[in-house]
């Protein structure tokens, strides 16, 4: 289809977001965005960007595509929004084809908006829930156990609403509107290249610091702890994954406790780290499992998955979350022809293999600039930590922020999270269907952004740069 927005002039409208937009906590980019196909979204002026933050971590198959453009046009005109007491066949049947390809306790869906909203409604002195992913999970989990206390990692994200602000731990989610919900608590950042844990020999014991958290928790606790609320790789945080055997301790722990365990799976799931569900990785099975961003492909679906059982009870307990639109028949729609394509197509193989041969370009990276502390991530979700110094790992934020810049000017979109407290993080989560032309040509973008720009610390020799820097450089145009 022609590009929309062919008529409109830029500089006129960027005065108009001046005046008009409320700023929600970003720096907007300079170039508006007047067309996005594929794996590519382009400016105003023509400028073609490889999207390798899939939009928000979201475009799971690309942009605009033509099955689920189709879908989409299909359900608008005939089946988009009902009463919420109403059932339509593609909510019944995205419930039974999910749950049909998760494991035995992860039998029953409810489908909800994104993983944070805006408006809140207080249900009783302790809890404050709205139509979001992370606040029914932990609405259900409350109700369940009949507790009120939340567990959280360390640099966590789990969403913008109240609930879901108090149980995650980064600074800017958390300033500046008074107090959070009582009955949250932290668990250490599980981060393999910082942690107090991490010994001399580059070994870490994560387990005596999950232990160590747990017995502060412990000591804290009013002796009514509820859940474990954690992401299988901490994307904001910085793409963080999990040491092997991290999931399972803590569900141990869960049970010790009386407690259930969610798993938040809004960028892992659907297969964008090598499995279907990254928590498959960890051979554990959740007691809540929470889906979003990639379930919808950009559009405002997410789902919560639970057992026969959890669902039992918290339905002779009155559970209640009636919502506007839960289980809106259009998104519905869309996740079920998602996950059909991700199914047919074999894109989960596809994110293990192209994943592969990502973070081996990344690890080639890594050995020819010494700015780059970490490389880390599974499948096609990926880290880059920018640092000062290898050996202290002070991080670098300022040139994080200028390599962002640069990998745009040059046609590539990488996320950068660039955390006060933490090292600025290039991250990167293509979408599945990228070929490997593409892939060799973001990495291309990548070494070429790091070769011009300042303070990157090349290891190569001089005369070495030509041939390797061309060995990385791409045949595709875009």
């Amino acid at each position: 289809m022609p590009p929309l927005y062919k008529d409109r002039d830029p500089p006129s409208l960027q005065k108009l977001a001046d005046k008009c937009l409320l700023n929600y906590g970003t720096t907007f980019e300079p170039d508006l965005i007047t067309h996005a196909e594929s794996v590519f979204v382009v400016t105003s002026s023509g400028h073609k960007i490889l999207d390798w933050t899939s939009g928000q971590m979201s475009c799971l198959i690309g942009h605009g595509h033509p099955e689920v453009a189709s879908t989409i046009a299909d359900h608008a005109r005939g089946l988009d929004h009902l009463f919420s007491g109403m059932l339509s066949p593609p909510v019944i049947e995205l419930a039974e084809k999910l749950t049909g390809v998760l494991p035995r306790g992860l039998d029953r869906a409810v489908f909800l908006s994104t993983g944070g909203e805006s408006n809140e409604i207080c249900t009783s002195y302790h809890d404050a829930f709205s139509s979001s992913l992370a606040i029914a999970a932990i609405k259900l989990a409350k109700t369940y156990t009949g507790k009120f206390e939340i567990v959280g990692l360390g640099m966590s994200w789990h969403g913008m609403t109240g609930a879901a602000v108090g149980a995650q731990y980064q600074g800017g989610g958390r300033k500046g509107s008074g107090p959070v919900i009582p009955g949250n608590f932290m668990l250490p950042v599980p981060n393999a290249y910082r942690s107090l844990f991490r010994h001399p020999d580059g070994s870490y014991d994560w387990a005596t610091e999950l232990d160590y958290g747990w017995s502060l928790i412990d000591m804290a606790s009013v002796g009514s702890l509820a859940a474990v609320i954690m992401e299988p790789i901490l994307s904001s945080g910085g793409m963080l994954t999990l040491p092997a055997g991290y999931m399972k301790a803590m569900k141990a722990h869960c049970e010790k406790r009386g407690m259930l365990l969610i798993v938040d799976e809004a960028q892992t799931g659907l297969g964008r780290c090598g499995d279907l569900f990254a928590f498959q990785h960890e051979g554990v099975v959740p007691d809540i499992l929470t889906l979003s961003k990639t379930l919808g492909n950009g559009l405002p679906l997410s789902a919560v998955v639970t057992s026969h059982a959890i669902d039992k009870t918290c339905r002779e307990r009155g559970f209640l979350f009636y919502t506007t639109h839960v289980n809106d028949p259009l998104p519905a729609a869309v996740g079920l022809k998602v996950l059909e394509i991700v199914l047919r197509d074999n894109l989960v193989e596809r994110s293990r293999i192209m994943g592969g041969k990502l973070h081996a370009g990344l690890q080639k990276l890594k050995s020819r600039y010494g700015c780059i502390g970490d490389v880390r991530g599974r499948g096609l979700m990926a880290g880059i930590e920018i640092v000062k110094d290898r050996k202290t790992k002070e991080p670098d934020l300022e040139l994080g922020r200028r390599l962002s810049k640069k990998m745009m000017e040059l046609g590539l979109s990488a996320s950068l999270a660039a955390v006060s407290s933490f090292a600025g993080i290039l991250r990167i989560a293509p979408p599945l269907v990228t070929t490997e032309e593409q892939l060799e040509l973001g990495l291309g973008i990548l070494e070429k952004g790091m070769r011009e720009t300042k303070g990157t610390q090349p290891l190569y020799t001089q005369g070495r740069n030509e041939q390797d820097g061309q060995s990385m450089q791409v045949k595709a145009r875009l």
